[in-house]
C-alpha cells in the first residue's frame, strides 16, 4: 500500500496548522540540550516518549504538517512524492534508538499517533507501547477483538472489512472464535480511539517523572494533549521537534532538530549503543501469525500502580495545604 495512506480517509477540513516554518538550534545548541535531555532521563524513574509522524520521515514516509507534509501539499493543490511503500520503509535510528533505551531502562513506555508499523518492525513490544491511531499492519476481528500482525501492509484504512476469518483458533477461555471476520484497525476521523491503548496511555503519561514528544506538533486531541497530564504534579516535559508545537509554552525544553541526531546523542551519552534493524526481530516477517492484543491483565495490573499513584499525590498535596495553613 502506499504512504499515502490519508487518500482513504474521510474528508476533514480542521486538519490544524499547516507548513508551519521549521527552525534548527545550532549544533553548540544541540549538543548543549541533549546533554540537558540525557541528565533528566537518568534523574526520571519513569520516561514515556509521544511519537508522530517526524520520527518516520528518514524512512521516506512523509509527515503531515510539514512544508512537504501530506496536508499541506494537498492544501496547495499538490501531491507529496513516496519514495517507498509502507511495506519497503524501515524503522529509522530513532524507532531502534526506542528499543535500546527500554531495554535498558531508560525508558518506560511508548505511546504512537502513527499508523506506520515502524515500532512493530523495530521489535518494540507490544507491553511497551500504545498505539492510538492503530496500525497498517494489524488485522482485528470484530467478534472477538484480538489484533494479529500481517505479514503485508492491510489493503484498506477506516476499519473496513478485509473480508477475511478470524485468525484465532481459540479466545483467552479456549473457546474457538467462530464466524468472526478481520477488520484493517487505522483511525478515521470519527472513529473513537481504541479503549486499551488510550488507557494504558493515559495513565502511563499522568505517572511520568519525564513526557518526550518526539516528532509531533501535537495538534491532534486527545493524543497532543497527553504529554502534558503529568505537569500537575510536578512532572517534566521535553519536545523535539523542528516545527512549533500547540504546547510549546508549557514545555521545559525544547530541542529543534532532526529527531534521529538528537537520540543518537542521547543514547551515546547514556552509554547506550543502538541495534540495527532485524528482520528476525521484525513480527511481520515471521512465519507463523502473532498476535498484537493489548492483554487486559496488563491493563489492570498497571491500573492498580496509576491508582496507587493518584492516592499518594492527593495524600502529599494535602499534607503540602495543611503544612501552609
Amino acid at each position: 500500500m502506499s504512504c499515502n495512506y490519508a487518500d482513504g480517509l474521510s474528508a476533514y477540513d480542521n486538519k490544524g496548522i499547516l507548513g508551519a516554518p521549521e527552525s534548527f538550534d545550532s549544533d553548540e545548541d544541540v549538543a548543549e540540550k541533549c546533554q540537558e535531555l540525557a541528565d533528566l532521563i537518568k534523574k526520571s524513574g519513569h520516561v514515556v516518549l509521544h511519537t508522530g509522524a517526524g520520527i518516520s520521515t528518514s524512512a521516506g514516509i512523509p509527515d503531515f504538517r510539514g512544508p512537504k507534509g501530506v496536508w499541506t501539499l494537498e492544501e496547495k493543490g499538490e501531491k507529496p512524492d513516496f519514495n517507498v511503500s509502507f511495506d519497503e520503509a524501515r524503522p529509522t535510528k530513532t524507532h531502534m534508538a526506542i528499543i535500546a533505551l527500554i531495554e535498558s531502562g531508560y525508558v518506560q513506555y511508548v505511546i504512537s499517533q502513527n499508523i506506520d508499523g515502524l515500532h512493530l518492525k523495530s521489535g518494540l513490544d507490544r507491553k511497551y507501547l500504545s498505539e492510538l491511531h492503530g496500525n497498517i499492519y494489524i488485522e482485528q476481528c470484530k467478534k472477538c477483538r484480538r489484533q494479529f500482525v500481517s505479514p503485508t501492509a492491510v489493503e484498506t484504512v477506516g476499519q473496513k472489512s478485509l473480508q477475511r476469518a478470524c485468525k484465532s483458533s481459540m479466545d483467552s477461555k479456549g473457546r474457538t472464535c467462530r464466524y468472526g471476520i478481520l477488520y484493517d484497525n487505522v483511525l478515521d476521523w470519527e472513529h473513537d480511539l481504541p479503549e486499551n491503548d488510550l488507557e494504558m496511555g493515559l495513565m502511563h503519561s499522568t505517572v511520568a517523572d519525564l513526557n518526550i514528544a518526539l516528532g509531533t506538533t501535537l495538534q491532534i486531541v486527545p493524543s497532543g494533549d497527553l504529554p502534558l497530564k503529568n505537569l500537575k504534579r510536578g512532572g517534566k516535559f521535553v519536545i523535539c521537534n523542528l516545527q512549533p508545537t500547540k504546547h510549546d509554552k508549557k514545555a521545559n525544553l525544547i530541542v529543534s532538530s532532526y529527531v534521529d541526531v538528537v537520540l543518537s546523542k542521547v543514547c551515546k551519552l547514556l552509554g547506550v549503543e543502538i541495534p540495527e534493524y532485524s528482520e528476525a526481530a521484525d513480527p511481520t516477517k515471521q512465519s507463523k501469525p502473532m498476535e498484537w492484543t493489548i492483554p487486559t491483565s496488563n491493563v489492570n495490573t498497571f491500573h492498580k500502580k496509576y491508582n496507587k499513584y493518584v492516592k499518594d499525590s492527593k495524600i502529599e498535596s494535602k499534607a503540602k495545604k495543611t503544612k501552609y495553613t
